[in-house]
């Protein structure tokens, strides 16, 4: 049993996930594995009809500020993104390594309940990459939903913005 753990679905709150690679490793340092975080992000959010308001991939983990899922539970939803992922970038690398696990068992979540605490989610993670040295500006980091909030633009993945 995990104590300290609790989670609260079913109130229509917008949900502040965080999702690490196991160890911290930075196994999303290439373009390659950002782009491949983004692209399954996608293809989950459509199985799954949530809104994604917001969203950092960093080299070892991922940020995301979502609403609860149409379909399954916010936990079903991680379960699947972290698989696909990991599906993705571990091809070939279990014969080769011996195995190898991408992420940590569990992901942490926080609900966001008012729009102080919803601007305050998206700020600190379009300045996450600011923050850890890995660009001067927020919109030199593709990997995020900054772009979308700055200029417009749907960047690598489309935000909902309501």
């Amino acid at each position: 049993m995990t104590y300290g753990l609790s989670r609260c679905y079913g109130r229509g709150e917008l949900l502040f996930i965080t999702i690490s690679c196991r160890g911290r490793k930075p196994n999303f340092a290439s373009p390659t594995a950002r782009n491949a975080v983004v692209e399954m992000l996608s293809e989950v959010r459509d199985a799954y009809r949530f809104r994604l308001l917001g969203y950092v991939v960093m080299p070892e983990h991922v940020h995301l500020l979502v609403g609860e899922p149409a379909k399954g539970s916010p936990s079903t939803v991680m379960q699947v993104l972290k698989q696909r992922v990991a599906k993705r970038l571990l091809r070939g690398a279990r014969s080769r390594e011996g195995g190898r696990h991408l992420w940590e068992k569990r992901f942490y979540d926080f609900n966001v309940w008012s729009w102080k605490k919803r601007i305050e989610k998206i700020g600190y993670m379009h300045m996450n990459p600011v923050n850890r040295g890995l660009v001067s500006r927020p919109g030199e980091w593709s990997w995020s939903s900054y772009l979308s909030y700055a200029e417009g633009s749907a960047g690598l993945i489309s935000i909902d913005r309501d």
